[in-house]
C-alpha cells in the first residue's frame, strides 16, 4: 500500500511540475524586445529579409528589431486628443501581462487591475486569432515612439505587435 501511495504521489508531482515551471516564449529568442526607437516621420515600414529571399513586411519583432512599423506621418494615427483616457505607465520589457477579460466584438481587452485597451481597427486582422485568454499568451506594452497617444502591444508568443489605445480603467 505504501508503494502504491508513493507511486501516485510521485506521478502527481511529475504531472504538476510543468504547471509551475516558467513559461518559455517562442518569439524573439524568448525575451521581450527593448522599446522601439523613434524614426523620421516619412520613413516607410521596414521589412525583414528572410534567407529564402522573401521580405516579411508584417508587424513583428525579430532579434530585437522592430519590422513593419508604419511611418510617423500615417494619417490613421492622428488623434485630436492623444492620451484622452490618461497614460498607461507599466510599459516596456519589465512588465508582462496576461489578459483577464476580452471583448472580440469591440476589439477590447483588459489586464489585471482593470487596465483596458482597444486594438486599432486596421490592425485587428493581425491579432484577431491570438490566444487572448485561454492559452495564457503574455503581452508587453510599449509607447509608440512615432504616433502620440498610441501604444504597441507585443505578443511574447507570436512576436507580432499591434497598435492599441489605452481606454483607462
Amino acid at each position: 500500500m505504501k508503494k502504491a501511495l508513493s507511486l501516485v504521489t510521485a506521478l502527481l508531482f511529475v504531472a504538476a511540475t510543468p504547471a509551475f515551471a516558467q513559461r518559455q516564449h517562442a518569439a524573439n529568442g524568448g525575451h521581450p524586445p527593448p522599446a522601439p526607437e523613434p524614426r523620421e516621420a516619412t520613413v516607410a515600414p521596414e521589412g525583414e529579409h528572410t534567407p529564402d529571399g522573401h521580405v516579411d513586411a508584417t508587424q513583428h519583432v525579430n532579434n530585437d528589431h522592430w519590422y513593419g512599423h508604419p511611418a510617423g506621418n500615417d494619417a490613421r494615427f492622428h488623434l485630436d486628443h492623444p492620451y484622452e483616457h490618461g497614460r498607461f505607465s507599466d510599459v516596456g520589457p519589465g512588465h508582462q501581462f496576461g489578459v483577464t477579460r476580452f471583448d472580440a466584438g469591440h476589439r477590447k481587452f483588459w489586464f489585471a487591475g482593470g487596465f483596458g485597451f482597444q486594438v486599432a481597427e486596421w490592425d485587428w486582422a493581425l491579432a484577431s486569432d491570438w490566444c487572448w485568454t485561454t492559452c495564457g499568451d503574455e503581452f508587453v506594452v510599449y509607447e509608440d515612439p512615432d504616433h502620440p497617444g498610441w501604444y504597441l502591444l507585443y505578443n511574447m508568443d507570436t512576436g507580432a505587435y499591434v497598435h492599441v489605445q489605452y481606454i483607462g480603467m
